[in-house]
């Protein structure tokens, strides 16, 4: 989920979902995404990946269990134009594969064994069933956890994937998880690319979506920047150990979203939740449900 990116506009991260600015204009435009800010969203990153194999089936399933909000998906695009759910750009850390996901076809990533590595980095968590878990395909998790889960996508170096944008809203078209019966709050979708994100905006302007940013010092954002970030997105996410309590609210001032990434330790979600964060990925869903059960 990470990608260093220079400038803050280019710049990247994961960031934070759901819920829209709620201003009464905005509520009377009926295609403007809203996302209830009051609504602490738990996000389980590539699944419950502090506890399986991430994004394979077996992780999102575990993800929705301990409550995870919604089923976040990183999206890379196979040789012959099928999206599937990968984090790298490259196969070798979580398949047996090499090489670029882009020169593979669908069928030939198929064959790869997309989990065994888990078992191996983590013997402490590893079971039989992980190995040889396969690769998903955005239709395949969406056709397996259907219309009844949310969707938290991420459109991966879309510049390495032209086309990748309107094979994503095709999808979720044809599976009815967009249009004007559906909640906003369905699917969102996150990108470290500002042209990916305005993209999508331009193409439909109901999905919510979010700017992901990398800080590689602590955090600075300026006014100008949060208000160019609101002509699009609804929130932005960062890595969350570059920003502090005077951070969070300057972009909550400005009535977006912000839900940092990666957030394991317990002592740190209550930490930002103290904040005013509207929600955080997390490998481990499960202990931020812990913690909101506390509040």
């Amino acid at each position: 989920m990470k990608r260093i990116v220079r400038s803050v506009f280019m710049s990247a991260a994961l960031v934070g979902i759901g819920a829209g600015v709620a201003c009464k204009a905005e509520a009377a435009e009926p295609n403007h995404p809203s996302l209830n800010p009051n609504k602490i969203l738990n996000i389980a990153h590539r699944g419950a990946s502090g506890h399986a194999p991430e994004h394979t089936m077996l992780s999102y399933e575990m993800g929705q269990k301990m409550k995870g909000d919604y089923i976040e998906i990183d999206l890379q695009m196979t040789k012959d134009g099928k999206l599937i759910a990968m984090h790298d750009e490259t196969l070798d850390r979580t398949t047996n594969g090499t090489g670029p996901v882009k020169e593979r076809t669908l069928q030939e990533i198929k064959r790869l064994d997309a989990a065994s590595w888990f078992n191996e980095k983590y013997p402490d968590l590893a079971r039989d069933e992980y190995a040889g878990l396969k690769v998903p395909t955005l239709e395949e998790v969406i056709q397996k956890f259907g219309r009844g889960a949310n969707y938290y996508i991420e459109t991966k170096s879309p510049e390495v994937y032209p086309g990748m944008e309107e094979k994503l809203l095709s999808i979720l078209n044809q599976y009815k998880l967009t249009g004007p019966n559906v909640p906003s709050s369905k699917v969102i979708i996150q990108s470290f690319s500002p042209e990916s994100l305005k993209k999508v905006h331009k193409l439909n302007p109901a999905i919510p979506l979010v700017q992901l940013l990398w800080y590689d010092r602590n955090a600075a954002v300026t006014d100008a920047e949060l208000e160019e970030y609101k002509t699009y997105s609804v929130g932005i996410g960062m890595n969350f150990d570059k920003i502090d309590k005077a951070y969070v609210q300057k972009v909550r001032k400005h009535g977006l979203l912000i839900h940092p990434y990666t957030v394991n330790d317990k002592k740190d979600m209550r930490k930002l939740l103290d904040w005013g964060v509207t929600g955080m990925f997390t490998n481990f869903p499960d202990r931020l449900q812990e913690v909101l059960q506390e509040k």
